[in-house]
């Protein structure tokens, strides 16, 4: 893969970059820490493979940006391809991939592409891995040497580097490989033992047919004797029943004659009864038809009364209306002498109201000589309080000015009293100062300028300890992610294996049932159930098998949940190291604090030490100064013409005699004396209020004298009073009489009954003829009823004769039933038995049909448990795996031997040792292992005792080494390297043999970006790419 073009928007530090790599072959990616150029590789990965370093995609987007885009043209294989990948903050992303139709052309603005995307991210992202032939993991370990990576290989355990080369050669297909085949022959394991089982069961099984055949003869001569007897029984039984039916009948029958005979009876009782209420009823009308003359006088008597009752009732109708229209016009009356007597008592209530006020003003009208004395005093003391002010006027000026003046004398003195005690404080201070004493503080300082510059190194340790914390923590995090992708998987293989489960419950559900009615056949069952099959290799699995797979899967998610919850702790606590680092770091900073103020007053001391020698005659003209600032003091000749502009005023202030304390007094006297005045104005409004008062009461003593003359001519001569006699004088005409009324009323109900009894003699002789032809009625039907009786009697009689004759058979046929009930069970039981042991000779023969089978089956599963067994020893870490690693060695330590001599002119050399005897003398097996020797010319030593220069160079030759190693594995040729920066350990000298190394390799690799923040070194490439950072975000400078 060779880049052509980079375009970046809004990644990581970057706003808007572009970078052409057309033309570069060895490049320099320089530029200050932090400024941006690990980034752009970053960038690379992150469009071609949707990976980087950072915790979560969106923290790749630009700080205070919403989305990111990151534009990679590249060719490899002769095609040129182009990947453009967005994001947007909180959202996933968009992945295009397309393929130029011009490949021999490089010019980005000749270039014409078309689309490779498909549907999906996942598959677009598969179809980028098929055309450049690399994973993210083989261009990591390969093509890009990462910052902070270069001595990972070394400082591993020997069994470490072995399980890490594994890893970069992608053998743990081998580790699946290796567990699918164990499980498979553990799979074979069980079924061999379940048909071992399976085959004893049989075997047992058989052995009971000569038995069953026994057992199945004898049940069957007791069935036989059982049905003959039932059949015997059942013909007895029919004949019983059927006398029984006609004993039935005949019962029927005879309760059908006794109900009509009750019913007859009845009959003749009810008309029986009608007779006698037929013949009462004729002899009642008979007596009311003879009283038929003192009915009429009756009803006569009965008129004249109604027709006195009705002239009365007129009468009470007029006195009624008459009394109703008196009642309403004396009410009428009763409501205007009301109002006339309420309108007295307001007239009279209004002339106490003016008594009252005219007391209350004539007590106000007697103060009038006490107010006139008051108001001569206000008015005297008013005139005072106008000079007073006059005098206010004149004086304010000259305060003024008294102040004005005072205070410039006050400030003067101060001013004069300050400069002077300044002028003994620096005499004092320039007295006091020795070179002794200024040595003896800058010594101080300088210690503790050191103190704080070897916590700065402490603080530069603490933060390379929490960069080495950060770094364990995102590698805790990477394994925490692996587990929890392992956990996914156990869990939708655990979900296969309960849904093949659930499928097959019906099945168990049914043999379950059949298991209930047939015993014998449950073990068979259980065999023939279907549980599934195998997530793993599709094959059928048995219950024994099926429980062996659920407990292995949950065994081994058991052991993952264990160790995740190993790094989850190991997460917590790296999480609280790094906040114990950073709050550490951070006090640090606030101890650190003082360091440049510390350096700035060390400066200060030694200058003021330095200038010793030439304070001395100023302080000799210090000292004069402060003798005449105290001379001025102390004769006051300081602001001569203030003082005499001061005097002058005091004089016209005290010729004026104003006082301040006078002029309050006055006021308070005039504020004192004010009452005259407001009883003056109360005196006028009593004045005024009086004569409103003399006005208005003749007024209301004409209004009382006028109404209460209207009262007594209402109570004697009105209009109403009038109506009122006129009504009491019809009422005496009327002449109504309620004793009388009520008289007549009384009579009235008790002589009612005669219209009764004259309406029932009207009934009565109508009724009499039809109650005669009733009587003789009912006496014909009671003579029939008689002969009918008598007939269903004689029924009767011969019916229960009948049944005398029959007697009946109920006790028998209960007794026949309960005899061929316990026989029928009998029988139910022996056919039962037949049933079952005919069952059991089918499956028995089955059971040998199948014993054959399942011997066939054992074979095989024997010799797939043999062959998956070995496969599982090749496919693991001491079979395939180790003979591949084995192969690989010898190849990687010559690249890597080839490499290391460029870079340390021959004085370095390395070996891959892959066993070892073990420690122990006893014993006798080597030891895998992967250890590395290196020597120089002193001869083989441990790693850890080289220069940091000598190791980066063996760890760079070793990570080259296996990127070409990878690559050539990988199907696809290494044309592009990046070294993320690795000059920082390095001397000149050893510098310089570096960058002699890419430039001796150069010619493998069609593109070699080396990055680096050592401005020095720079100058070695002669192309360079330059990144800065500014307040818009990185930058990107090329210079060719």
């Amino acid at each position: 893969m060779i880049p052509i073009q980079l375009t970046l928007k809004n990644f990581l530090s970057y706003r808007e970059a572009a970078l052409d790599f057309r033309g570069l072959h060895t490049a320099c990616i320089c530029g200050p820490n932090g400024a941006g150029k690990s980034s752009l590789l970053e960038a690379i990965s992150w469009s071609l493979w949707g990976c980087c370093r950072s915790d979560t995609e969106d923290d790749i987007i630009h700080i205070g940006a919403t989305d990111v885009r990151v534009d990679f043209t590249f060719s490899t294989g002769g095609q040129i391809y182009r990947v453009i990948r967005n994001r947007r903050r909180g959202q996933s992303g968009s992945l295009e991939f397309q393929v130029s139709l011009n490949a021999a052309d490089t010019d980005a603005d000749k270039l014409n592409f078309r689309t490779l995307t498909d549907k999906g991210l996942r598959t677009t992202q598969q179809k980028i891995l098929e055309h450049i032939k690399l994973d993210y993991d083989t261009f990591i370990n390969s093509a890009y040497l990462r910052q902070g990576r270069a001595d990972e290989f070394m400082l591993k355990k020997p069994i470490e580097r072995k399980q890490v080369l594994a890893n970069l050669l992608k053998l743990d297909q081998y580790d699946t490989l290796c567990e699918q085949a164990k499980d498979t022959s553990k799979q074979f394991k069980a079924q061999v033992d379940v048909l071992k089982h399976s085959l004893q069961t049989i075997q047992e099984q058989l052995q009971q047919k000569e038995a069953i055949a026994s057992e199945q003869t004898q049940l069957q001569q007791a069935t036989d004797l059982l049905s003959s007897q039932q059949q015997a029984d059942t013909a007895e039984l029919q004949q019983l029943q059927l006398q029984h039916h006609n004993r039935q009948t005949w019962q029927k029958l005879l309760a059908g004659h006794q109900q009509q005979h009750y019913n007859i009876s009845q009959e003749c009782r009810r008309l029986q009864q009608e007779l006698s209420a037929a013949k009462q009823q004729q002899n009642e009308l008979q007596a009311l038809l003879k009283q038929e003359n003192e009915i009429t006088a009756g009803i006569v008597y009965f008129h004249g009364l109604q027709a006195t009752e009705e002239s009365q009732a007129g009468k009470f109708k007029a006195n009624q209306e008459a009394q109703s229209q008196r009642q309403k016009l004396q009410e009428q009356q009763r409501d205007e002498l009301s109002f006339l007597q309420s309108k007295i008592q307001q007239l009279q209530a209004q002339l106490d109201v003016l008594e009252q006020d005219e007391k209350d003003v004539l007590d106000v009208l007697k103060q009038q000589p006490e107010v006139d004395k008051g108001l001569a005093q206000l008015q005297a003391v008013r005139s005072r309080l106008n000079e007073l002010d006059k005098l206010q006027l004149q004086v304010s000026p000259l305060l003024q000015q008294q102040q004005q003046k005072q205070s410039g004398l006050d400030r003067a003195r101060a001013s004069l009293t300050a400069r002077l005690d300044e002028i003994n404080r620096q005499v004092k201070v320039q007295q006091q100062q020795r070179q002794p004493q200024l040595q003896q503080e800058i010594s101080t300082i300088g210690n503790q300028i050191l103190q704080l510059e070897n916590k700065r190194v402490y603080q530069e340790r603490v933060r390379e300890k929490g960069q080495e914390r950060h770094d364990f923590l995102g590698n805790l995090q990477a394994k925490s992610r692996d587990y929890q992708t392992r956990l996914t998987e156990i869990d939708q293989k655990l979900q296969l294996l309960r849904k093949n489960e659930g499928e097959k419950t019906a099945s168990e559900g049914t043999a379950s049932n059949f298991a209930e009615n047939e015993p014998s056949k449950s073990p068979l069952m259980v065999q023939d159930a279907n549980f599934g099959n195998c997530p793993l290799c599709d094959r059928p699995l048995d219950e024994h098998y099926w429980n062996l797979v659920i407990t292995k899967h949950h065994s081994q998610q058991q052991e993952i949940w264990n160790q995740l919850w190993v790094v989850r702790e190991q997460l917590a606590v790296s999480e609280r190291e790094i906040q114990v680092l950073r709050q550490e770091y951070r006090a640090l900073e606030q101890e650190l604090a003082p360091y440049q103020e510390l350096r700035e007053r060390r400066s200060h001391l030694q200058a003021q030490l330095d200038g010793l020698s030439q304070d001395e005659n100023r302080l000799q003209s210090m000292r004069q100064d402060a003798e005449e600032i105290e001379r001025l003091l102390r004769t006051g000749e300081y602001a001569a013409d203030d003082l005499g502009q001061l005097q002058q005023i005091e004089q016209q202030l005290k010729q004026l005699n104003y006082s301040d304390r006078s002029h309050s007094l006055a006021r308070s006297d005039e504020k004192r004396l004010r009452w005259a005045e407001i009883k003056q104005s109360q005196i006028k409004d009593a004045q005024q209020k009086l004569n409103k008062i003399n006005i208005r009461r003749p007024d209301l003593q004409t209004q009382l004298a006028d109404i209460q003359q209207q009262l007594e001519q209402q109570k004697n001569s009105s209009e109403i009073q009038q109506q009122i006699l006129s009504l009491d004088r019809y009422i005496l005409e009327v002449g109504y009489n309620l004793e009388q009324h009520e008289h007549v009323r009384s009579e009235m109900r008790r002589s009612q009954f005669w219209i009764a009894r004259a309406e029932k003699l009207r009934s009565a002789t109508v009724q009499h003829p039809q109650v005669q032809q009733r009587v003789n009625e009912i006496a014909n039907s009671i003579a029939v009823r008689d002969r009918d009786l008598e007939a269903v009697s004689a029924q009767t009689s011969a019916m229960n004769q009948q049944l005398q004759q029959h007697p009946e058979p109920t006790a028998r046929i209960s007794a026949i039933e309960q005899q061929m009930g316990r026989r029928r069970q009998q029988l139910d039981q022996h056919l039962g038995s037949l049933g079952r042991l005919q069952q059991q000779q089918q499956n028995l023969e089955a059971l040998q049909v199948q014993l054959v089978a399942q011997k066939e089956q054992m074979q095989v599963a024997k010799r797939q448990y043999r062959v998956y067994q070995e496969l599982g020893q090749a496919f693991g870490k001491n079979g395939i795996q180790a003979l591949m690693i084995e192969n690989v060695l010898p190849q990687l330590e010559a690249e890597t031997n080839q490499i290391l001599s460029r870079l340390s002119a021959n004085q370095l050399h390395v070996q891959f040792i892959t066993q070892r005897a073990a420690a122990s003398k006893k014993a006798t097996k080597l030891i895998d292992t992967l250890d590395i020797l290196i020597a120089d010319a002193r001869g083989t030593r441990a790693y850890e005792t080289y220069s940091g220069g000598e190791a980066f160079r063996i760890n760079f030759a070793i990570r080259l080494a296996l990127a070409r190693l990878l690559s050539q594995r990988a199907g696809t040729a290494l044309q592009m390297l990046i070294i993320d920066e690795g000059f920082g350990t390095q001397d000149a000298e050893g510098c310089d043999r570096l960058i002699a190394a890419i430039n001796a390799i150069a010619s493998d690799f069609a593109c070699i970006l080396t990055v680096t923040h050592m401005p020095h070194l720079k100058e070695a490439f002669q192309a360079r790419i330059e990144v800065s950072k500014t307040a818009q975000g990185s930058c990107i400078s090329l210079s060719v």
